[in-house]
């Protein structure tokens, strides 16, 4: 039985959050009455509560679409700028300096008004800093000069305030305008929780503002962590679910361009392929920071030294196998020349002098550590990477295709079937029928038209031409690889090499 809301607030959400942090109920209309309201009361709606850390907390008001009626009876009259309406330029109340003077033959006063001048026109024309300075009766002569008042026949100005200005009504707690995700929506993914980017919009803009970080700790289909993305937050998602990661990965990746900023997903497991190729300066702040210390953000003058513990100790990457003794014999040598103080402390006290990690190291290196260690009481740690980090073996794929004809339009319809394989079962296949390798590895260039398929099956269709058609796998460990297939469509489909 669903739990009225009542319930989940006063039994959940003021126990963790607090009561006082209590701000609002938000009612979301999601979707109309269906056929199962003829029997029970229907649930057509969903409860967004509103609470904040203190008294001191962002909130930007929300503004919804002017209802056309609304537009029609108001916004009457049209010039060049487009339609508006008439606004008062006066508020009750007589004040004095500027407010109460005449102007252009009129003096507000008499009504038992003052001017009342919409900075926001204003500075639209001038800017804020110069609004600011200017007086109220500049401000009108900046109006009139650039048309935007109107006198009646008893000489009273009004402004014209434009339907492109406008921001809208203000929205309160009841939001009806914004639809749920429809079957054929270009936005739908296929995840069953998803919400439509338009709410999650409407949230993060209402309750942060650029540069801010915006939480979802049940990041299911992502779409929280991609509006944030959109609209430069900083985000951190989390979620138990490797589909529910991976699938916001792509998402991700779909709408990254030049200017998106990058981004790290941490999973249960990691393949080895993906870290040991991985850019080496990304590689280099993964593991320091997973590692538990401050990877280094200079690239040079540092020594070949790339992060250090909290403790201030030197951390080298080695993006390799099987390390030989020469690497340690150069960390020795930096890690005495980065702080000889520290070094000869962590000497005397028996402590870590350097940490090296890699992938492996070979029997010099290890020989070399173990004779410092005995003869010298220099102690260098060689830490694995498969110690920090679990790693798996990644999934296979196979890729059959089917050719299907043509159709009255001359499009090629060729039938997909992918086998992926990996010995914790596979999760979801994507897809990307238009792939464009850019030259980096697949999951900067991927752009998935499919992205959750659970079955590994699809049919596309396709004009004459070379075409490059890339599927990825997704296994339940979070681990992938990705399939590339170079087909030439002419009147026949051929596999290139």
């Amino acid at each position: 039985m669903r739990k009225p809301c009542a319930h989940i607030r006063v039994n959940i959400l003021d126990k963790i959050f607090g009561a006082n942090c209590f701000r609002a109920e938000v009612i979301w209309l999601r979707t109309n009455a269906h056929n199962d309201a003829k029997k029970k009361l229907g649930v057509i709606t969903d409860t967004v509560w509103y609470y904040s850390k203190s008294e001191n907390f962002t909130y930007n008001p929300v503004y919804g679409k002017l209802d056309e009626k609304y537009v029609q009876e108001n916004y009457r009259f049209e010039d060049e700028k487009g339609r508006y309406r008439l606004g008062d330029l006066t508020a009750p109340n007589i004040r004095y300096g500027e407010s109460g003077m005449e102007w252009h033959k009129y003096n507000p006063t008499i009504a038992g008004r003052s001017w009342a001048v919409p900075n926001v026109t204003v500075e639209a024309l001038v800017g804020k800093e110069k609004c600011d300075e200017m007086g109220v009766l500049a401000k009108l002569d900046l109006l009139f000069e650039n048309g935007y008042l109107v006198f009646s026949k008893n000489g009273i100005p009004s402004v014209k305030r434009y339907l492109d200005n406008s921001k809208g009504n203000i929205v309160a707690n009841f939001w009806n305008d914004v639809p749920n995700i429809q079957s054929q929506a270009k936005e739908r993914i296929g995840y069953p929780t998803q919400k439509p980017q338009a709410l999650l919009e409407r949230i993060i803009k209402m309750a942060s503002n650029e540069g801010d970080v915006v939480l979802d700790p049940f990041v299911g289909g992502g779409t929280t962590v991609a509006v944030a993305d959109k609209l430069h937050r900083q985000w951190i998602g989390i979620d138990q679910s490797v589909q529910a990661v991976k699938v916001t990965e792509l998402r991700l990746y779909n709408q990254a361009d030049l200017f998106s900023q990058p981004f790290l997903t941490k999973l249960h497991k990691y393949d080895y392929d993906t870290l040991r190729y991985k850019d080496a300066f990304a590689f280099e702040t993964f593991i320091v920071t997973t590692f538990g210390g401050r990877p280094n953000t200079k690239q040079r003058g540092d020594l070949g030294l790339d992060g250090r513990t909290l403790d201030n100790v030197p951390i080298q990457v080695k993006r390799s196998d099987t390390i030989g003794r020469n690497v340690v014999d150069n960390f020795l040598s930096a890690i005495q020349r980065y702080d000889k103080r520290l070094f000869d402390k962590n000497k005397e006290e028996g402590k870590p002098a350097g940490y090296v990690i890699a992938f492996s190291f070979g029997k010099g290196a290890i020989e070399e550590v173990a004779r410092l260690k005995n003869s010298e009481n220099v102690i260098i740690k060689l830490i694995r990477v498969d110690d920090i980090v679990p790693i798996a073996k990644k999934p296979t794929l196979h890729v059959d295709l089917t050719d299907g004809g043509k159709d009255a339009k001359g499009l090629h319809s060729i039938s997909f079937q992918a086998r992926g394989e990996s010995a914790v079962g596979v999760e979801f296949y994507s897809w990307d029928f238009d792939y464009k390798d850019t030259g980096g590895r697949p999951d900067n260039s991927f752009k998935a038209e499919v992205l959750l398929d659970k079955i590994g099956a699809q049919t596309w269709k396709f004009k004459p031409g070379l075409h490059y058609v890339a599927v990825k796998v997704v296994d339940n460990d979070g681990l992938e690889s990705v399939e590339v297939l170079k087909l030439k469509v002419n009147g026949n489909i051929e596999l290139q090499p």
